[in-house]
């Protein structure tokens, strides 16, 4: 399959759910939904979302109402990143090649615009038209919302930040690494792709092979997002070099070097990969996103 032309497809369907989905301008201050909207429509490439839209089609979901829930997974990730991009945490003018939000809005407009992401993506996931609701729904959403609730955080994505930051400018064992990535990144990538299975309504096995997947692909995704980091700083410096340059952060590379990275990189999303062998063509989407990971360049 073409998986360029695939995640482009998705994403401008995510991309027009989340413009229906986020409050009109009129319903905000200005400021607020400029922010909000600055932030969100960056140009994310929208992997957690189409993780779980995959996830959903491979188990045989139809119909939109993953949208919701695809939406508030990358409403939750564009908050960890205006708040992650902070004076008080990594202190960063630039994301995505664009001036960040508190360096357009403020620091006090940006907290808040982070702020009003994380609680309407809460308020999305309970949101869901009376046509759309049928028996057992509730119970289900209340799982769901559980299971992002948890994957978010400070058992999740919150406490691998902590971790993170308390790591910097520290001598770290992989231990501590792979706690970090676990938590920070690959919470929310596991959580993307159990949501929508259990929305596709995915079985107990089927659902523990898929666990495995994104289990794997998380750690994958966050060890190829430090490589990159590492290159893409090498090459703006004009050399090689296989050290971290990422503020004394804690990664892969800053333990094990870049081409061993590399090599377990690829051996995690291999994992993945064999994960889904009981699955047929349903779930390409999801092998391919796997490949497409560590096939990035800078």
């Amino acid at each position: 399959m073409d998986i360029q032309r695939y995640l482009q497809e998705k994403k401008e369907e995510v991309d027009a759910a989340l413009e229906r989905y986020l409050p009109r301008r009129e319903e905000l201050t200005s400021n607020l939904h400029k922010a909000m909207q600055h932030s969100l429509f960056a140009g994310g490439k929208r992997i957690r979302p189409i993780l779980s839209i995959a996830s959903f089609e491979a188990v045989g979901g139809t119909g939109e109402r993953i949208l919701p829930f695809a939406c508030a997974l990358e409403m939750i990730h564009t908050y960890s990143l205006i708040h992650d991009d902070l004076p008080a945490i990594d202190n960063d003018d630039y994301r995505r090649g664009k001036p960040t939000c508190h360096k357009v809005f403020g620091e006090a407009i940006a907290l808040l615009a982070g702020d009003g992401l994380l609680t309407e993506a809460f308020r999305l996931m309970t949101h869901r038209p009376e046509k759309e609701q049928s028996q057992g729904d509730d119970a289900l959403a209340i799982g769901l919302i559980n299971e992002v609730g948890l994957a978010a955080g400070v058992l999740g994505m919150v406490g691998g930040q902590v971790v993170d930051i308390e790591s910097e400018g520290k001598a770290v064992d992989l231990p501590t690494v792979q706690y970090i990535h676990t938590h920070k990144t690959g919470a929310m990538i596991l959580a993307s792709v159990r949501v929508g299975a259990k929305l596709g309504g995915a079985k107990e096995i089927l659902l523990k092979t898929l666990t495995r997947y994104g289990e794997n692909l998380g750690l994958s995704f966050q060890i190829a997002d430090d490589i990159l980091n590492v290159e893409g700083k090498a090459a703006l410096m004009g050399k090689q070099t296989g050290t971290d340059l990422s503020k004394g952060k804690a990664t892969y590379p800053s333990v094990l070097g870049v081409a061993e990275s590399k090599k377990r990189s690829k051996e995690l999303v291999e994992i993945a990969v064999d994960a889904l062998k009981q699955l047929g063509p349903e779930a390409d989407p999801l092998r391919e996103i796997a490949r497409f990971i560590i096939a990035r360049e800078y």
